[in-house]
Order: structure tokens, then sequence, then C-alpha cells
């Protein structure tokens, strides 16, 4: 009881790091994303985050900007702070190495994207099948000149959205043309500068697919630029969902990824690494939906006035 008095009056708080030394165990979970800016992520944090708490985890978060030396650097901070665990969505599948964490002892999950360099646990999206679907809707509404803007396909993401374009027009028998497939960094103003290219061309595509929801929003803005309307100048399917789609006055279609489910899963698999499971590195491929976003008619009467008193 004493004890308990001193405590609370003098607001003592146990030193975790010192507490880590004497259990051998930290209780933050690593988290290393590679654009802090991009709401996919944002959602992805809260989701592992969420779980992390209620485990009794809090988390570190480090945004590597796409860049392998910046993440390079939280990787090896990650090692020497000695955190319980790590989850990363790695800058580059080629150079991107968790070795400093292994050599730790520290478990890792890789979300979004592949490691090949140091095969971990991993929390996908079947991208090649979403790319795939978002085209063969672009193809079914009778487009046959369709551009695609997609993030690095040096990463997982990108290269399997690409296989998955070219994958619906080969089916469809219509040509890939190396002209109107543009790939960057999946930036809002890569969208813009790729979409303004595209319009550009002496024969302009009549649809786009566009990679990521940011390269979406970069389209968008781009063909308000150029004074075209989505849905009747162009159409254009989007991958990722973003909370702005529902108030677009004209539909566009998305695949939505179940980003609480990645985070959820890419946390348990963790949490199973450290509680001993030594199973071969595993791979779990989540399946996306297809959703159509577009202002409805009671928000739509809405913002024009016309509700009824």
């Amino acid at each position: 009881m004493r004890v308990q008095q001193a405590i609370n009056a003098l607001g003592y708080r146990p030193n975790r790091i010192a507490r880590s030394f004497r259990t051998q165990r930290s209780n933050f979970i690593g988290l290393i994303i590679s654009d802090v800016e991009n709401p996919f992520y944002t959602s992805l944090v809260r989701a592992v985050e969420d779980t992390a708490y209620a485990q009794g985890y809090s988390l570190l978060l480090c945004n590597s900007d796409e860049d392998v030396e910046k993440e390079r650097a939280y990787i090896q901070f990650m090692a020497d702070e000695r955190v319980a665990g790590v989850i990363g969505s790695p800058a580059s599948e080629q150079e991107t190495s968790f070795a400093p964490l292994f050599d730790a002892g520290i478990p890792v999950v890789s979300v979004d994207r592949r490691s090949l360099r140091t095969p971990v646990d991993t929390v996908l999206l079947d991208n090649l099948a979403s790319a795939r679907d978002l085209t063969r809707y672009l193809i079914a509404r009778g487009h046959r000149r369709i551009a695609a803007i997609l993030p690095n396909v040096s990463i997982t993401s990108g290269r399997e959205r690409l296989a998955g374009f070219v994958q619906a027009m080969q089916e469809a028998g219509l040509p890939v043309d190396p002209a109107l497939i543009c790939e960057g960094k999946g930036f809002e103003a890569f969208g813009m500068q790729a979409m303004h290219y595209l319009l550009g061309l002496s024969d302009p595509p009549t649809a786009i697919f566009a990679g990521n929801n940011l390269i979406t929003l970069g389209v968008l803005k781009a063909l308000q630029e150029h004074g075209l309307r989505m849905a009747e100048d162009i159409d254009v399917a989007g991958h990722d969902e973003m909370p702005w789609m529902s108030l677009l006055a004209k539909p566009i279609i998305v695949a939505a990824q179940p980003i609480r489910e990645m985070g959820q899963r890419a946390m348990d698999l963790l949490l199973a690494r450290m509680n001993g499971d030594a199973q071969p590195p595993r791979e779990v491929k989540l399946p996306p939906r297809l959703v159509v976003h577009q202002l409805n008619a009671t928000a739509k009467a809405a913002a024009c006035g016309e509700t009824r008193r």
C-alpha cells in the first residue's frame, strides 16, 4: 500500500527501455511504410495499430518515401532498438533487405509488397486479378484504345497490375501499345503528368486504367484542366478507394482493397512469429472488390439545393 502511494505521489512511470533489457522483449512494433501521405497507408497504419494495441503493443511508425537508403536507415534503427517485431512495405523488391532485423532475432512481415532478398511472411492484394478485372470492365464498355498509368513496376503492386492489364488486353485480342503505358512513382503529380502526355498524343486513349489512388486523383485533375468529362469524354477505372469518390457526379469504378484485413492479417502473422512460430514463410493473397462510385441522387439534390423542406 505504501509503495503504491509513493508511486502515485511521485508520478512514477516504468522505464520501458530498461524493462526490455530485463525481459529481453520490447513492447514496440515497428511499422515502415512507403508513403505516409497516401490514404492507403494511413488506413493500413490504423488497422495495424488497433490490432497491436489490443495485444498490449505500441507502434513505432517510419516513412521511407519510397527511398531505399532511408528505408535501410529505419530498418537498422528498428534493429538497434530491438523492437518486438516489424511490419514493412518494401521500397524495392530487389534492394530492400531485412537482414539486420533477422540478425537481431526480430521477426518481420511484409505487407502490400514482396521482399525477394529476404523472404518473409507476406500479405498482398491479388493485384493481377484487380487490374485484369478493371481492364475487362473498360473493354466491356466498348473501349479498344486503353492506357495504363502505373506505379513503379519494380515493386509488387505495379508489376502485377501491369501484368493484369496486359492479360485482359490480350484476352480480348487487343494490341498493347507501349506508348499508352506510363510507369513512375505513384504520386498525384505523376498521374497528372502522364495524363497530359496521353491527351497530347495524335491518337489519345478513350479510357484510362489508373494504377493507384493518388494516380487516379492526378488523372481526374488533368481531365478537368483539359475540360474533359469523365464517363462521357473518357472513362476512368482506378485502383483503391478514396473517401471523396462518392462525391463524383459521374461514375468511376475502382478496385477496393481490404485494407483493414490486410493490416490485421499482417499483425496476426507477426504475433505468431513473435510467439515462436517457425513455419516456412507464408503468403496471404486477398481478393479485391470492384465498386462503382457516384454521387447518389439524394446527395446530388442536396448539393444543388433541391432537397424538400
